[in-house]
């Protein structure tokens, strides 16, 4: 007869059930593996979880630390419960232990990604930017060809045994200095046939810029490319404004469908701001839909708590009640034959991102650095210009270990309130630059983006298991 053995185990943070439309879920944090629960399961997990801690605990044990279930759904029923759940801990899908905590050590720093600032200007001048406009509180500048070169040669020479090397091109605008980065897309292919790494350019535009010769180029070199796009009209032009001050919908929209159309729909993802002002964003992602988007992520504003558009705490439960709303229209129109990829519901429960990815995120700071026009370096392009935060320059390469050291001990099990939370493996400790901004500290989470994590992530999850379950 299986016995459950509950010896070590984390009620807060090695197990999660919650219920989201018409499921309970149960997420085993540890091996990723969710499980669709029953009430009788629920209330055996509750009653549980509310005792005593516990060993190992054998069929006579389980009717005498269970009463309130026992009365509730039966001793047959009890019985049948603790049985499946003794089984799924056997199968290792269910009550398994965080090893990785006790022994987990970070790696040691290495290059993996550049986010080139080619352009600190821009052609558009949106509200909530926390770019300034462009030039991150700086001087507007623009990104030598020099500079870039030795950005490059500094991510190969630090990249180690590495065999895949990244770059993004970022602003401000960086169409704007798009004859810079066609010589560094050119320099950085030729630095990694010479190496035997191979690389992979990515390039984040509002789209304002596009023409028919940078599309035809952008698709000739299979460069991956965020396109920004906010949602309905009147949404988007809320925000995202010319220099002069007017809407920019009907400037990039067709722009931005010219572009996805010619490349063959791949490749490519529309992201978008939400904010306190739109907090019904799923009509936002269904209308980018009806222009004919599938690759799409929402994400909410990164702002003071007292911008009038910052999303604050009493925000939370209509957000949560928003991606619920997002869960069933994505599945409704995967049921409709009109499928779209929303970023955010792609995760994999079981078999995601190796160990050192889900502990500590983008690698901020370690493995992803940010370098400006002039060739300062920051540990990622939301801290650009907070001068307490560079860590060098292309020339000379890093000049504060310490620094370094800081970000890189900022991982999961060294952030007391994420080291026990459910969702440590998915957010990683969430965004160090958020974090810094809520609350000073790269350790202290800050809180409302924690909140909005856990609720997109059980959407997530129900999202996964729907599709698994309904084919």
């Amino acid at each position: 007869m299986p016995s459950l053995n509950l010896q070590n185990l984390d009620w807060q943070g090695d197990v999660h059930w919650f219920d989201f439309e018409d499921l309970c879920l149960l997420l085993d944090v540890n091996s990723g593996a969710v499980h669709i629960i029953d009430a009788p399961t629920r209330a055996v997990l509750e009653e549980l979880r509310a005792g005593e801690e516990h060993g190992t605990l054998t069929e006579a044990d389980w009717l005498a630390l269970l009463p309130r279930s026992t009365r509730e759904w039966g001793a047959g029923t009890v019985l049948e419960v603790c049985q499946e759940l003794a089984a799924k801990q056997a199968g290792g899908t269910l009550f398994t232990v965080d090893e990785a905590g006790r022994a987990y050590r970070p790696p040691e720093p290495s290059l993996q990604a550049l986010c080139l600032h080619v352009a600190h200007d821009c052609n558009m001048r949106c509200r909530y930017c926390f770019a300034g406009g462009g030039p991150f509180g700086g001087e507007r500048g623009l990104m030598s060809r020099e500079t870039g070169y030795q950005a490059l040669d500094l991510l190969f020479n630090e990249s180690g045994s590495r065999p895949r090397v990244e770059i993004d091109f970022f602003g401000g605008e960086p169409l704007l200095n798009f004859g810079v980065v066609q010589d560094l897309v050119a320099y950085g292919r030729e630095r990694a046939a010479a190496t035997g790494k191979k690389i992979s350019f990515t390039l984040t535009t509002n789209g304002l810029g596009l023409t028919p010769a940078i599309e035809e180029y952008l698709i000739e070199n299979q460069i991956s490319v965020i396109l920004s796009l906010d949602g309905r009209p009147e949404v988007h032009d809320l925000n995202r404004r010319t220099v002069s001050g007017q809407g920019t919908y009907h400037l990039v929209v067709p722009r931005e469908q010219h572009f996805v159309a010619a490349q063959g729909h791949r490749d490519y993802w529309v992201r978008g701001t939400y904010t306190s002002q739109n907090l019904d964003f799923t009509r936002d992602i269904l209308h980018m839909v009806e222009l004919g988007f599938r690759y799409l992520s929402l994400e909410p504003v990164v702002a003071a708590p007292e911008a009038e558009y910052a999303i604050k705490e009493e925000d939370l439960p209509r957000l949560a009640r928003e991606y619920r709303y997002l869960a069933r229209a994505y599945l409704e129109a995967r049921a409709k034959g009109k499928p779209f990829n929303f970023f955010h519901f792609n995760i994999d429960a079981a078999a995601g991102p190796c160990l050192t990815k889900r502990l500590t995120g983008c690698g901020a700071g370690t493995s992803y650095l940010a370098v400006t026009p002039g060739g300062d370096l920051y540990p990622c392009h939301q801290l650009v210009g907070r001068r307490d935060y560079c860590l060098g320059n292309v020339r000379e390469g890093i000049l504060r270990p310490d620094l370094r050291e800081d970000f890189r001990q900022a991982y999961v099990y060294n952030q007391p309130a994420c080291s026990r939370c459910w969702a440590r493996f998915y957010c990683s400790g969430g965004c160090h630059a958020a974090n810094l901004a809520a609350t000073g500290n790269l350790r202290q989470p800050a809180p409302v983006p924690c909140a909005i994590q856990k609720m997109r992530l059980e959407a997530a999850l129900y999202v996964q298991v729907k599709e698994a379950v309904d084919g």
